[in-house]
């Protein structure tokens, strides 16, 4: 490593490093700290600098509680803090080229993790692909998330969307500078897993992203992960009352002390996450989201972004790892946790729960009579493959170039029990198959390399051209509502036509 690498920003000039093949510059702020009197407003421009900035190491990751991942390796976020607004760039070399830019937004649950973690190797990308990648952090939890507007935050300027307007920041910086990198501010694809995917389904329907990225790929995630105004109102109450803080008192909470406040947030996660439900999360406030995403993006505000969308065939076995008792589940008990989840009945009074457990049932044949096999499965299709057949069936209806994709390839930990679950996919998208972590969790060898190749290949064919087709893959045609034409991602790649179809008529109605 070393450095000398020198770019100008519009903000002044940036030190970078020479790493073999590739030139990274990290720790370059997008935005202004959004400390003291900014703390839940909307991010501000950058600052700009006299002289030459060093850009050899990460910023701060957003502030967050220890993530619950100890069983994997790269998780660690480093030095956490406020100010925390920064991104990393990473490109064969800052040269003027016009290279397709890939922009990956870190998952989480919108509480953890951040554009640094070892966890995703953005050089295997940018090697394989002579593509530019870019990693951001944004704002999590409450002070990524609260929405205080019903509560008098409005006066202050406070936004609930404060996270998700950092990525548009971080979405404007790409645009105005990614040209002295190397990049295509034309040719932007926006990716991400988990929270991240949740993110990029976002942004396909937030009106002040528009324009500003050109492909979208969500992965396990997808549009539907937002908050009503009455709900996120009614979790910044808990929250306040959580830090013994009244509505007329609302000014103490840009004082109080972001120990208290993670401490708090943590206790109403717990509390939501026992309900089956998500917290801190985007909010449709009429301003920053005027109407849920997803309604957005079937209206065609999105029209001219190809989108490559999927999730992973058995997601939520990954969760069951924090939930004991979804090992032990009866029959019984199942209905009554779906019924938590998915409240309601019908007027002969079944509830929706039952309803879904019996369609599950018929649908499933052998597991039947398996309560944790049919809790994975249901969940797996409430929080991630449905959704994404939504975003899907949504996006096709305006855009010609939508994609689909199921990943079947199994983890080995615990003797292969976790089956194809949430995160799978990571390693083989950024190219990790052989390193310690990736081996213990997906394992490797020559089947997986060669997923590898055809995942990595697939990604970056779809930021280059819009359409992840390559030689290594079977034609992989566009999703559309006749077909549901669906590339499933494993041990054999092969293009599905309406896979689990059983299943996704359970939700018509539903979600």
């Amino acid at each position: 490593m070393a450095l000398g690498v020198l770019v100008e920003t519009l903000q002044g000039k940036l030190e970078g490093v020479q790493e073999d093949s590739l030139q990274a510059f990290r720790g370059v702020p997008f935005a202004r700290p959004p400390t003291g009197v900014l703390r839940f407003h909307a991010p501000e421009p950058p600052e700009p600098w006299v002289g030459v900035r060093e850009a050899s190491r990460f910023g701060r990751a957003a502030p967050q509680t220890k993530a619950g991942f100890d069983l994997f390796s790269g998780f660690d976020v480093g030095e956490q803090g406020e100010d925390c607004l920064y991104l990393n760039v990473y490109t064969p070399a800052a040269d003027g080229a016009r290279r397709p830019v890939m922009l990956w937004i870190h998952g989480g649950a919108y509480i953890m993790g951040s554009g640094s973690q070892a966890v995703y190797r953005f050089g295997a990308l940018v090697r394989r692909g002579d593509v530019v990648v870019v990693s951001i952090n944004y704002r999590l939890g409450a002070l990524g998330f609260l929405h205080l507007a019903d509560l008098g935050g409005a006066s202050r300027n406070a936004t609930g969307n404060a996270g998700l307007l950092d990525q548009v920041a971080a979405l404007q910086w790409v645009h105005d500078n990614i040209g002295a990198f190397g990049g295509d501010p034309g040719k932007v694809t926006i990716f991400g897993e988990s929270a991240g995917g949740m993110s990029v389904g976002t942004l396909l329907g937030t009106p002040a992203a528009q324009a500003l990225f050109h492909r979208a790929v969500p992965q396990s995630g997808a549009a539907h992960s937002v908050l009503g105004r009455r709900g996120a109102t009614k979790l910044a109450s808990s929250m306040l009352e959580e830090l013994g803080i009244l509505p007329r008192q609302l000014d103490r909470l840009w004082s109080t002390p972001v120990e208290a406040i993670l401490e708090a947030q943590q206790r109403c996660y717990t509390r939501a996450v026992g309900r089956g439900q998500r917290s801190f999360q985007p909010v449709i406030d009429g301003d920053v989201l005027p109407e849920p995403p997803l309604d957005a993006i079937r209206k065609g505000l999105a029209r001219d972004v190809p989108v490559l969308v999927g999730a992973t065939r058995d997601e939520w076995r990954l969760f069951g790892l924090m939930d004991p008792q979804s090992a032990k589940l009866d029959m019984a008990a199942l209905v009554a946790r779906i019924e938590t989840r998915i409240p309601g009945a019908d007027d002969s009074g079944t509830t929706r729960g039952h309803k879904i457990v019996e369609g599950y049932r018929r649908a499933r044949g052998r597991a039947r009579d398996d309560p944790p096999e049919l809790f994975f499965a249901i969940e797996t299709d409430r929080m991630f493959r449905i959704p994404a057949v939504r975003l899907a069936e949504a996006q096709s209806s305006n855009q010609r170039h939508t994609y689909a994709y199921l990943f079947t390839w199994p983890s080995v930990l615990m003797g292969g029990a976790l089956r194809a679950c949430h995160g799978v996919d990571v390693p083989f998208v950024f190219g990790a198959i052989g390193s310690k972590g990736a081996d213990r969790f997906v394992g490797g060898g020559s089947e997986a390399e060669a997923l590898q190749q055809r995942t990595m290949d697939a990604w970056l064919a779809f930021a280059r051209n819009g359409d992840p087709n390559h030689p290594g893959l079977p034609t992989w045609a566009p999703y559309a509502t006749e077909r549901r034409a669906t590339m499933f991602l494993g041990p054999k790649c092969e293009l599905v036509d309406a896979p689990f179809e059983e299943e996704r008529r359970i939700w018509e109605g539903i979600l």
